[in-house]
């Protein structure tokens, strides 16, 4: 019986594979049988993968360069690359919603009924409804400098850049999810919490300690690992999870599920 949570026979694409999750990830692909990986980032990848593609993804040139030189079949996109608020706004709104978005949009005619396109959000962007009018229009516009003039048009979201670009990638698993499966592609996302990795003193910086520990408080008390994600990824990806479409996975330890229901404010 074929093993449905395998990645055997399958073609996959890797953003953000250097280091942290993206790592995490190509480790857990190798020990689920993926024998074909291209990982991309503006590093170099040291994890298994059989092919590396360097590309920067904060700049549309460098999206469609990263594109263009994928081959073959595409079964799984791990939209996994992001930077946090230590960058400048245009680039976390660039790497974190305009790059995923036009990377499915350049690979979606080499995936075939079956295939998956996977997110790598946060549970920053949970706050989208407050913006669903002005997402939803953001998400109309097709054109990279248009989307980029959206973005200074809207100066009082873009005080967070970080929230906002992961509040862009959750509507946006959400947006995109209906008109691919009519393809029979699928569209989700995993938003954890804080997360172990280089990039959480960055977050630090950006958000305080005071907020980043007491969200790891919500949860069960310490950050999620790499790997820990990543296998949440994995699973989005696989055939196992052939009935999910349009979900933003909540990876928080219950920290969400307190929060709605009114055990934690």
């Amino acid at each position: 019986m074929t093993n449905p949570f395998g990645y055997r026979n399958k073609r996959v694409v890797v953003t953000g594979a250097a280091s942290g999750i993206g790592a995490a990830l190509l480790d857990v692909l190798a020990e689920l049988g993926a024998e074909h990986v291209t990982a991309i980032d503006r590093n170099a990848c040291s994890g298994p993968h059989d092919r590396g593609i360097a590309a920067d993804l904060s700049t549309e040139a460098g999206v469609e360069a990263a594109a263009s030189a994928v081959d073959g079949p595409v079964h799984v996109l791990f939209n996994n690359a992001g930077v946090a608020a230590t960058q400048p706004a245009p680039v976390v709104f660039s790497v974190n919603f305009l790059a995923p978005r036009r990377l499915h949009q350049r690979l979606a005619d080499r995936m075939q009924a079956g295939s998956a396109v996977v997110g790598t959000s946060s549970m920053a962007g949970i706050g989208w409804q407050a913006n669903q009018e002005e997402l939803a229009a953001l998400m109309a516009i097709d054109d990279w400098d248009e989307a980029h003039a959206w973005l200074a048009a809207h100066p009082k979201l873009a005080e967070d850049p970080y929230g906002l670009s992961k509040q862009c990638a959750q509507f946006h698993t959400m947006y995109a999810a209906r008109a691919a499966i009519r393809d029979g592609v699928r569209v989700n996302s995993v938003c954890p919490n804080p997360v172990g990795t280089p990039l959480l003193a960055d977050f630090r910086a950006t958000m305080t300690d005071e907020i980043v520990d007491w969200a790891v408080r919500q949860g069960n008390g310490r950050p999620a690992t790499a790997r820990e994600i990543a296998l949440i990824l994995a699973f989005l990806g696989s055939d196992a999870a052939a009935y999910l479409n349009g979900v933003n996975l909540h990876a928080d330890a219950g920290m969400h599920a307190a929060l709605i229901t009114g055990q934690t404010d």
